[in-house]
């Protein structure tokens, strides 16, 4: 599947040309192309790369699996590999779709592995800030991965309200311990995933912005800078939660730890309580005379023994705290 869009002069001019066409587009001064590519065969992009002198490297790159996010640098262009991110409320997984581009400085080609990354709004960003488009190859560069990292934000806004929402699991009324460890532990997971999509993307961000990349107009310059901010906060706020659910799953431990201890208090103290009778009834079972044998009156001192000695227990250990 081929798209493309070709600007003139910082303004949309066409889009959807044929593929054979882009080369006489280039031509014209001005101009600035962007082509899409969505699982392409190796021949297909191959027609690109020759079009454009794309680095062999940075091919092959493109048509792998699960690049860490980077950019390079060669000859007359660089790559760029980012991943979009999506969380599944349900199951707490996170779903990556990856994108590559190649960034000359007149031409911008994405290469998606599939569908599940969302060009749509990449075009979107694209449109809603046309009046940088005059700014050249950055300017569609700067949309495509603040829609990488926004979908970061996203990501991780979610996981905070999944934590939030496993927080409130781990002091429920009703113990709901295995609840909490297996949905600690699949946070856990998504959060070091993203952790490893979302780290990369700074020195990504940083290698774009340093002023020994002339690519990058001084009025992009901003928009760069604050992309760099909210990759900083991704990251900030995924290590901080990493932290809390690891917290959560420690204090889950110590919660179910205490509760053991009062369930063991209680066991005690009722066996301490049972002892009493036991004790008195087996005294007064014995064949030897004592004060009381054989008379009604050994069954109403034993039986008035056993209640004062359990009830003496029971509020001694209900003041402890035990029962």
């Amino acid at each position: 599947m081929l798209r493309n869009r070709i600007y003139r002069n910082g303004r949309l001019f066409a889009k959807d040309v044929p593929a054979e066409d882009l080369s006489e587009h280039l031509e014209e001064p001005e101009t600035l192309v962007w082509v899409d590519l969505c699982g392409p065969a190796q021949a297909e992009l191959q027609v690109v790369a020759d079009e454009l002198a794309l680095h062999d490297l940075a091919v092959q790159d493109a048509l792998g699996r699960r690049q860490r996010p980077k950019v390079d640098h060669y000859a007359g262009h660089i790559f760029c590999a980012a991943f979009q991110s999506t969380l599944d409320a349900a199951s707490g997984a996170i779903r990556l779709a990856e994108v590559a581009a190649f960034a000359t400085p007149r031409a911008l080609v994405t290469v998606r592995k599939n569908q599940e990354f969302d060009i749509d709004a990449v075009v979107r960003r694209w449109d809603d800030e046309e009046d940088l488009a005059v700014h050249g190859v950055p300017f569609l560069l700067h949309g495509l991965l603040d829609h990488v990292v926004d979908s970061h934000f996203e990501t991780v806004q979610a996981l905070d309200e999944a934590t939030e929402v496993l927080e409130d699991l781990l002091f429920d009324e009703r113990p709901r311990d295995h609840q909490v460890q297996r949905r600690s532990f699949e946070l856990r997971k998504s959060l070091v995933l993203l952790r490893h999509v979302v780290l990369p993307m700074r020195e990504v961000v940083n290698t774009l912005i340093r002023r020994d990349w002339q690519a990058v107009a001084a009025p992009l310059i901003p928009y760069y800078q604050d992309l760099y901010d909210h990759v900083l906060r991704v990251s900030e706020w995924t290590d901080s939660l990493r932290d809390l659910v690891s917290t959560i799953l420690e204090t889950n431990l110590t919660i179910q730890s205490n509760r053991m201890n009062d369930i063991m208090k209680k066991v005690t103290s009722w066996a301490a309580i049972i002892a009493v009778p036991t004790a008195i009834t087996g005294f007064y079972g014995q064949n030897v005379p004592y004060p009381g044998f054989g008379h009604w009156v050994g069954f109403v001192a034993s039986s008035v023994l056993i209640v004062a000695g359990s009830a003496a227990l029971y509020g001694l250990f209900r003041r402890a705290g035990w029962l």
